[in-house]
C-alpha cells in the first residue's frame, strides 16, 4: 500500500492531533494504518460489487448468475481459457431479437464454444428444376470445371456447386443436402503467430528464423524451424460486423495456393498497367506471412510468387523463375517483373531462383496446433507464479536475471548475444541464488550448451531459462524492474542443453532448473550430479531428440534426488536412469521417435515412480510404479512393482503390467465378455485413431473423428482422454446443442462438421 493511501485518514485528523502524535514517534498514526488496511479491504470490496453488476466486467464466478436473471439455458462448465459463458450470455438480448437466422447461428457457436465457426443453409445447395419466375442463376447443376477456385472448395464449408437433395439426417453427419438441414463447421485448430517482422531493432522482435534445407544454404528453406514442411495458416481478420456472414479470410484454416496466387498477380498485373493496386485481403495491414533477407526489409509482396513448391529431385525443388513476363491491359510490349522467391502455403517451403544462395532469412506466419502444449507463441503468464507446476515466484533477494537477444545490443553483464555466453556468466555464481535468463525472441540459436558451457546449478540455487519479454529492457537506462511478458515469443536452439547439479550428497537442498518456452532441437541431457528438479514446461524437444537422465556409481553424483517433471511439453524418448526416484507428466506428449512406434520406449525410468496425468504417450512406458490417470499408451506399460500404484480413466493396450486399473479401456468394455471374435473386435473398436502421429503437422496427437466414443470422452470429468483432455471438447460440443435447442428454428435440423 503507498503512503499516501496509508495516511488518508490519518491526515483527515486536525494538525494539532498529528504534531503531537509526531513528538511522541507516530503511534497514532500506526492505529489509524491499521483502521485503513481495513478500510482499502471494504472500499475494494465495494469497488467489485459495482464492477459485477456488468457482464464485461464482472468476476466470473458472477456469470451464471447474471445468466439466470435473463433466463439463460446453464452450460456445462470448461476449463479456464477454452470458452466462457460471459459472450454468451453478453449477446443473449441480441440473439433474442435475431433469433431463427443464420446469423445468430454462427454467432452463437463460436461463443458457446470458443471455435471460429461458419453456417450453411444447405437448401440453398438443392439442384431443382427452377421455377422461371424465381430464377438462381448460381444454382447450377453442373460443375464448372474452368472454375479452379470452386473445385478446391468442393466439399468444404465455402463449397458453392449444387447437389442432388439427401434424405438423411445431418445430426450423425450423415446427410447434408436437405431442406430442413442446417450445417455447422467447426475450425477447433488453435491460430499461432510467429512474427511480425519488427522495423525497429531497439522493439521486441518475433519474427522467426527460416530453416535452410541444405547444410550449405542452397536457397531452399522451410518456415518450420525444424526443417518440417508443415501447412501455414490463415491469420484471422476481424468480420466488418456480427452479422456479416464468416468468409475464408476471417477463420484460422489452411492456406490455400490460388487465392494468394490470384491475388499476387494481380497486383503485378495492376503495376504493369499502372492502375491503383486492387483492395489486398491476405497481404494488408496483417499479411498472412512475410519474409526478409538479411537486415533488408521484408521482401515486397509483388515479388514474392505462390505456387506448388514440390521436389524435382533428391536434392532440389521447383524454383521460380528470375522474372516473370506481363502484358499490359491496354496492349503493347510485355513488362518484365522480378521474383525475388516462391513460396508454397501448403507445405510450408521457400524457394529462391537458381544460384541465389541467401544466408539469413526471416519469416513471419501462422502455423496451427490443437492448443497450448509444447513451445509457442502463448501466453504464459499465469506459470510463472504457480507454486505446483511451476518455478511459484523467484524473489530470493540475491536474484541475478539477464537477456538473450539477437537484436538488442549486447550490454556487460546484462545482455548477451547467446545463450552459452550467459550460462557461462550463471556459472561464475555464487551457490544459494535464484536466476534467470530471458530469450527475448523467436529467433534459431545455432549453439550448443554442452561439456564446459553446459548449465551448472550448484547447492540451494535456482535457474529458470525462459522464453518472454523484459518490458523494462527497452526503457533508457538499467532495467527499473524484473517483471516478465512470457507471451508471443518461442525461441530455438538448435543444439543440445546439458546440465549438472553440483551439490554435495548431503545436501537437503541441491540445485532447481525450470526450462519454459524454448524449442530445444538437439535434447536436454542432465550429467551425472546431484540435482533435486528439473522442470520442462511449455516446451518441446522433437521426436529424433529426447531428454535423458544419466548417473554415476560415484556417491551424491546419482541424481537420486531429482524430479523430474514434464507439463504443457512435447519431448521425444525419455530415459532416467535407475536411481531418479520420480518422474511427472501433465498435459504433455511423448513420442519414441520417428516413426512414433508403438513397441519402441517413449518412457524408461526403470527406479522411477511414475505419475502420467492427461497425457499422450507414442510408445511403451516402463517405471517402478506407475500412476496414471486419463491418459492415452499406444505401446504397452510395463511396472513394475504392481503392489502399488493406480491407473485410471485411461487406455492400455493389452500385454500392459501395472497395478489395478479403475474404468480403463479396452479392459471396461470387455467386462463379461467371453467371446474371442468378440473381443478381437472391440479391441480393434477401442484403438486410439488420430488426425496426425506425424511430429510438428498442425494435427499431431489430435484424436481423430472417427475415434471411439470410449476414448472422446473416456476421461474422469467426460472429456477426451490424452494431452488434449483440457480442452474439454465434447463439454464445449455438448454447450452448442444445449444452447441450438433455443435458437434453432422450428423444423430444422443442424449438424456440426469439424473442419480441422
Amino acid at each position: 500500500m503507498s503512503t499516501d493511501g496509508f495516511d488518508r485518514l490519518y491526515n483527515l485528523m486536525p494538525a494539532v492531533y498529528r504534531m503531537r502524535d509526531a513528538a511522541q514517534g507516530g503511534p497514532l498514526r500506526a492505529l489509524v494504518g491499521l483502521i485503513e488496511q481495513q478500510y482499502a479491504v471494504i472500499e475494494q470490496d465495494i469497488s467489485g460489487l459495482y464492477e459485477n453488476w456488468f457482464i464485461e466486467t464482472c468476476d466470473e464466478w458472477v456469470v451464471p448468475y447474471i445468466g439466470d436473471l435473463l433466463g439463460v439455458r446453464a452450460l456445462n462448465p470448461t476449463s479456464p481459457g477454452t470458452s466462457s459463458a460471459r459472450a454468451y450470455i453478453a449477446h443473449t438480448l441480441d440473439y433474442r431479437r435475431r433469433k431463427g437466422t443464420a446469423g445468430v447461428i454462427e454467432e452463437l457457436a463460436q461463443d458457446v464454444t470458443g471455435w471460429p465457426a461458419h453456417v450453411v443453409e444447405f437448401f440453398q445447395f438443392i439442384a431443382t428444376t427452377q421455377y422461371l419466375n424465381h430464377l438462381r442463376p448460381s444454382n447450377i447443376a453442373t460443375v464448372d470445371l474452368r472454375d479452379v477456385a470452386g473445385l478446391q472448395q468442393l466439399g468444404g464449408p465455402f463449397d458453392q456447386a449444387a447437389y442432388t437433395a439427401d434424405v438423411r439426417h445431418i445430426a450423425d453427419g450423415r446427410g447434408r443436402y436437405n431442406i430442413p438441414n442446417l450445417g455447422i463447421f467447426l475450425w477447433r485448430l488453435e491460430d499461432y503467430l510467429i512474427g511480425p517482422i519488427a522495423t525497429d531493432a531497439t522493439k521486441p522482435n518475433r519474427q522467426g528464423t527460416a530453416r535452410a534445407v541444405a547444410s550449405t544454404p542452397d536457397g531452399r528453406y522451410t518456415f518450420d524451424p525444424l526443417g518440417i514442411s508443415a501447412p501455414l495458416l490463415n491469420r484471422p481478420q476481424t468480420a466488418a460486423s456480427t452479422t456479416t456472414p464468416t468468409t475464408e479470410i476471417n477463420l484460422p484454416g489452411l492456406l490455400r495456393r490460388e487465392p494468394l496466387y490470384q491475388e499476387l498477380e494481380a497486383l503485378r498485373q495492376a503495376e504493369v498497367d499502372q492502375q491503383p493496386a486492387p483492395t489486398p485481403v491476405y497481404f494488408g495491414a496483417n499479411p498472412v506471412f512475410q519474409v526478409r533477407i538479411g537486415s533488408a526489409a521484408a521482401v515486397a509482396f509483388d515479388q514474392i510468387m505462390v505456387c506448388d513448391v514440390a521436389d524435382v529431385s533428391s536434392t532440389d525443388w521447383r524454383r521460380p523463375p528470375a522474372t516473370k513476363a506481363y502484358t499490359p491491359s491496354a496492349g503493347g510490349a510485355a513488362v518484365n517483373k522480378p521474383i525475388a522467391l516462391s513460396i508454397d502455403p501448403v507445405r510450408g517451403r521457400i524457394a529462391f531462383p537458381t544460384g541465389v544462395t541467401p544466408a539469413n532469412v526471416e519469416v513471419s506466419y501462422v502455423y496451427g496446433s490443437s492448443g497450448d502444449i509444447g513451445a509457442g507463441p502463448y501466453d504464459r503468464s499465469s506459470w510463472l507464479t504457480d507454486p505446483v507446476n511451476g518455478p511459484g515466484p523467484f524473489n530470493n533477494t540475491n536474484r541475478w536475471q539477464v537477456a538473450v537477444s539477437q537484436s538488442l545490443q549486447a550490454v556487460p553483464n546484462l545482455v548477451f548475444a547467446t545463450l552459452t555466453q550467459a550460462v557461462q556468466a550463471w556459472n561464475t555464481r555464487p551457490p544459494g541464488g535464484d536466476g534467470v535468463i530471458v530469450l527475448l525472441d523467436s529467433r534459431s540459436y545455432h549453439e550448443d550448451v554442452t561439456a564446459a558451457n553446459g548449465i551448472v546449478v550448484p547447492d540451494g540455487s535456482r535457474l529458470l531459462i525462459v522464453a518472454a519479454d523484459w518490458p523494462a529492457l527497452y526503457q533508457p537506462g538499467p532495467p527499473q524492474n524484473n517483471r516478465l511478458d512470457p507471451n508471443n515469443l518461442r525461441p530455438h536452439i538448435t543444439g543440445r542443453i546439458e546440465v549438472k547439479g553440483t551439490a554435495p550428497a548431503s545436501s537437503q537442498n541441491s540445485g532447481q532448473l525450470f526450462i519454459d518456452g524454448l524449442l530445444v532441437e538437439g535434447g536436454v541431457a542432465v550429467l551425472a550430479g546431484n540435482l533435486s528438479r528439473l522442470s520442462f514446461s511449455h516446451a518441446t524437444i522433437p521426436s529424433q531428440s529426447g531428454l535423458s537422465v544419466a548417473s554415476s556409481a560415484g556417491g551424491g553424483l546419482d541424481n537420486s534426488a531429482l524430479a523430474l517433471t514434464l507439463y504443457r511439453a512435447l519431448c521425444g524418448p525419455l530415459a532416467a536412469s535407475n536411481s531418479v526416484p520420480s518422474v511427472t507428466l501433465t498435459d504433455s506428449i511423448v513420442s519414441s521417435g520417428v516413426p512414433a512406434a508403438a513397441n519402441a520406449p517413449a518412457l524408461a525410468a526403470p527406479g522411477a515412480t511414475l505419475t502420467i496425468n492427461t497425457s499422450t504417450l507414442f510408445g511403451t512406458v516402463a517405471g517402478r510404479i506407475v500412476n496414471a490417470s486419463d491418459s492415452i499408451f499406444t505401446g504397452t506399460v510395463t511396472a513394475a512393482r504392481r503392489q502399488a500404484g493406480c491407473v485410471r480413466f485411461s487406455y492400455l493396450p493389452s500385454g500392459s503390467q501395472t497395478a489395478r486399473r479403475y474404468r480403463c479401456q479396452p479392459d471396461l468394455a470387455l467386462a463379461n465378455v467371453t467371446d474371442a471374435a468378440t473381443q478381437s473386435t472391440i479391441v480393434a473398436q477401442l484403438a486410439p485413431q488420430f488426425t496426425s502421429t506425424t511430429f510438428g503437422q498442425p494435427f499431431y496427437a489430435q484424436l481423430g473423428t472417427r475415434c471411439a466414443n470410449e476414448i472422446a470422452t473416456g476421461a474422469d470429468d467426460e472429456a477426451e482422454m490424452g494431452a488434449f483432455n483440457f480442452l474439454q471438447q465434447p463439454q464445449r460440443a455438448a454447450n452448442l446443442a444445449t444452447a441450438l435447442d433455443e435458437y434453432l428454428r422450428f423444423g430444422l435440423e443442424a449438424g456440426t462438421f469439424e473442419q480441422t
